[in-house]
C-alpha cells in the first residue's frame, strides 16, 4: 500500500468533516419538506452551480474519461456527448428558466402543472416517479462501481484482510470493488439523509476546492514531464477533426488499445457523431432527468438564478477536470510500462487514474487527491440520492400514503427512505459488470425512453397525460429488456428504435383522449410562457389577457445555444492544449472561448429574465 499516514489523515479529516456537516446541518433540514430537499430556495446560484458541478465531477465519469482521453486524444472530447454534456447550454439558455417557474419541488410535481391532477396527470405523474427512480438507482449503482475500482489499487485486498484477519480468497476478486464501495457509500448516505440539500451543497464546496487544487498540482506535473519527453501517439490523436473512419492504430504502441476501440464500436466515427449530435439535441430538447441537476435547478432562488446556475456549470466543471484528466493521460502514455492494469488477469483500461495517481502523484499529496475523488463520488451520490428521496418521499408518500405528515416523522420517513435506495442501489452495483456497460444503457436506453414524451410536453399544446403516460412506458420496457440481450457496444444503434416505439407510444395515447383540460393549460402556458406549437392556447389566453405577451425568442435561443456549444466544447479542449504544451492551440482556443463568452454576455446574460 503506497498510502502514507498523512495520505491517511488526509482522507480521515475529509470524512469527519462532511459528517460533521450532517449532523451540523440536521436541524435546519428537519424544519420542512422545501428546506430538506431545496434549502429553502435560499441558496445563491453560483454555490448551487458549484454544487451542481462537483456533483458531475464524479469519480466514475473521470475515470472513464480518462480512459477515453488516453484511447482516442482531442477526439475523446465528442465523445461526452453521449450524456449529453451540451444539454447544459440548452438548460442555461431557457430551459432552467422554463422549469423553475413552476415553484414545485420535483420533476414528477412539475408533470401534474403541465397535465392537470386529474386521472391523465396521475398517470403522467406516476410513470415519472418510477422512471426517475430506475435512473437513479443506475446512477448509484454507476457511482457505486467506479468507487470501488479506484479504492481497490490503492487499499490493497490484502491490507485489509490482514488486518482483519480472514483469508483474502474469502471474497472473490470480481466482487471485492464492491466491498470498497458499500464502506463509502454508507458514509456518503450518513451526510446526506442528515443534512439534506444544504449538507449536500456545503459539502461540495469542500470537495470542489480539494478537485481544483489536485487538478492545477497534476497538470503542472504532467507539463514538467512532457517538457523534456517526447509523447508517442498515433497520427490523428492530437487533432479533434475526424473523417468517415476514425483511422486510430495504436498497434506499434501500445497493441492492447486497439482492443478497446474495436469493444467500443467508434470506428466509423463520423457514423457514430451523427448519432450522438442526433440524439444530444433531442434529450437536451426534452429538458433535464429527474436527477440531481434538476432538484439543482429547482432549489434556485428566481428563474433568472436558475438560468444562471446551469451556465456558469460548464464554466465550474469543465477547465480543472480536464486540467485533471490531461495530466493523468499524459503520464499514464509516457509510463504506459509501469501502470498495473491488470485485474482478474485481464487489462483493464478503466483502472488508468487509479493506477497513475499511484505511480506519479507524490506521497502527501496522494491523500489529498483520493479524498476529493472519493469526496466526488460522495457528491455524486448525495445529490442523486436526495433526488431519488424527492420522488419517494413527496411524489409518493406525501401525495398517496400520509399527506400530513411533518416535523420528525418526516425526517424519519426521509431517513428510512434514504437507507431503502441505498441497500437496493449496492444490490444492482454487485451485479454490474464495468462502468461503460451501465453507462452505455443508462444514456442510450433508459435516456431514449424518455425522449419523446418529454419534448412533446414543452412544445406542444395538444400532447396529453395519457400520451405522455404510454410514451413512457412504452419506451421503458424495451430499454430494460435490451439492457438483459444486447451487448454495450450496440446500445447507441437502438437509440433509434427505443425513441420510435416511445414516440408512437406517445401519439397513439395523445390521439385516443381528450386535450388536457382548459384550464390547466392556460395556467401553465401562462406561467411558463414557452415557445413552441400553442397557437390556440395563445389566442385564448390573449382573449383574456390583452396585455399578455408571446414568447419570441425561439431564433436568438437557437443561436445562444450553438453559441453555447462551440464555447462550451472550446472550454473542454483548452486544458488539454495547455497540458500537451501546444501553445499555438491553446491560444487560438482561448480565443474561441472569449469570443463566445462576449456574444453570449450581450445575447443571453444581459436578456435574461423571470
Amino acid at each position: 500500500m503506497k498510502l502514507t499516514f498523512y495520505d491517511l489523515l488526509i482522507i480521515l479529516l475529509y470524512i469527519i468533516s462532511i459528517v460533521f456537516i450532517g449532523f451540523y446541518l440536521k436541524k435546519r433540514a428537519q424544519k420542512n419538506k422545501s428546506s430538506y430537499l431545496l434549502g429553502e430556495n435560499k441558496l445563491p446560484w453560483y454555490m448551487l452551480g458549484l454544487s451542481n458541478a462537483s456533483g458531475m465531477f464524479d469519480i466514475s465519469g473521470t475515470m472513464w474519461l480518462v480512459t477515453i482521453t488516453f484511447v482516442y486524444g482531442l477526439k475523446s472530447i465528442w465523445i461526452p456527448w453521449l450524456w449529453p454534456v451540451f444539454n447544459q447550454i440548452f438548460l442555461m439558455v431557457y430551459l432552467s428558466v422554463w422549469l423553475r417557474r413552476s415553484n414545485v419541488t420535483t420533476g414528477a410535481e412539475w408533470i401534474l402543472t403541465r397535465f392537470g391532477n386529474g386521472k391523465d396527470g396521475r398517470l403522467s405523474h406516476n410513470i415519472v416517479v418510477i422512471y426517475a427512480i430506475i435512473g437513479c438507482l443506475g446512477f448509484l449503482a454507476y457511482g457505486f462501481v467506479g468507487l470501488g475500482k479506484f479504492v481497490e489499487i490503492f487499499i490493497p485486498w490484502e491490507f485489509v484482510c490482514g488486518i482483519l484477519n480472514i483469508d483474502p480468497a474469502f471474497i472473490p476478486a470480481a466482487y471485492i470493488p464492491h466491498i470498497y464501495g458499500t464502506f463509502f457509500t454508507l458514509i456518503a448516505t450518513l451526510y446526506a439523509i442528515l443534512g439534506g440539500m444544504v449538507s449536500i451543497v456545503w459539502a461540495d464546496v469542500i470537495q470542489y476546492s480539494i478537485m481544483t487544487i489536485s487538478a492545477i498540482v497534476i497538470a503542472i506535473i504532467a507539463m514538467v514531464t512532457l517538457s523534456s519527453q517526447n509523447l508517442i501517439v498515433p497520427d490523428g490523436w492530437m487533432s479533434p477533426f475526424f473523417g468517415i473512419r476514425l483511422n486510430m492504430d495504436w498497434g506499434n504502441i501500445i497493441r492492447e488499445v486497439n482492443d478497446v476501440i474495436s469493444k467500443d464500436g467508434y470506428s466509423l466515427f463520423s457514423i457514430f457523431f451523427m448519432m450522438m449530435l442526433f440524439k444530444g439535441i433531442l434529450v437536451s430538447a426534452a429538458g433535464p432527468a429527474p436527477n440531481y441537476d434538476m432538484q439543482k435547478i429547482l432549489a434556485t432562488r428566481s428563474p433568472r438564478e436558475a438560468a444562471k446556475m446551469s451556465g456558469s456549470v460548464s464554466v465550474i466543471l469543465m477547465p480543472f477536470r480536464y486540467l485533471l484528466i490531461a495530466g493523468f493521460v499524459i503520464l499514464a502514455i509516457l509510463y504506459y510500462d509501469k501502470l498495473d492494469l491488470l485485474v482478474g488477469g485481464k487489462i483493464d483500461f478503466e483502472q488508468i487514474l487509479p493506477s497513475a495517481m499511484s505511480e506519479f502523484v507524490p506521497a502527501g499529496f496522494l491523500g489529498l487527491l483520493l479524498a476529493g475523488l472519493t469526496a466526488a463520488f460522495m457528491s455524486t451520490f448525495a445529490g442523486t440520492l436526495n433526488a431519488a428521496q424527492a420522488y419517494l418521499v413527496n411524489d409518493l408518500y406525501l401525495k398517496y400514503v400520509r399527506p400530513e405528515t411533518k416535523g420528525k416523522k418526516l425526517s424519519m420517513v426521509n431517513y428510512l427512505t434514504g437507507i431503502t435506495i441505498v441497500l437496493i442501489s449496492i444490490f444492482i452495483g454487485i451485479s454490474i459488470k464495468n462502468i461503460d456497460s451501465i453507462l452505455k444503457w443508462i444514456v442510450n436506453a433508459l435516456w431514449a425512453s424518455y425522449i419523446a414524451s418529454n419534448v412533446l410536453k414543452w412544445y406542444w399544446w395538444r400532447f396529453n397525460g395519457k400520451g405522455y403516460f404510454w410514451g413512457m412506458v412504452a419506451g421503458l420496457v424495451p430499454a430494460i429488456i435490451f439492457a438483459r440481450f444486447v451487448p454495450d457496444k450496440y446500445m447507441l444503434y437502438l437509440f433509434p428504435v427505443i425513441l420510435l416505439i416511445s414516440l408512437t407510444g406517445s401519439l397513439l395515447g395523445t390521439f385516443l383522449s381528450p386535450a388536457t383540460d382548459e384550464k390547466t393549460l392556460i395556467d401553465f402556458y401562462k406561467s411558463v410562457r414557452p415557445w413552441g406549437f400553442w397557437k390556440p392556447i395563445h389566442e385564448r389566453i390573449a382573449g383574456l389577457y390583452p396585455g399578455f405577451k408571446k414568447n419570441t425568442s425561439f431564433r436568438r435561443d437557437m443561436f445562444n445555444i450553438l453559441t453555447g456549444i462551440i464555447w462550451q466544447t472550446a472550454l473542454v479542449a483548452l486544458p488539454i492544449y495547455i497540458v500537451l504544451l501546444k501553445h499555438t492551440y491553446w491560444i487560438i482556443t482561448a480565443i474561441i472561448v472569449l469570443i463566445c463568452s462576449l456574444i453570449l454576455k450581450k445575447t443571453w446574460w444581459d436578456r435574461l429574465s423571470n
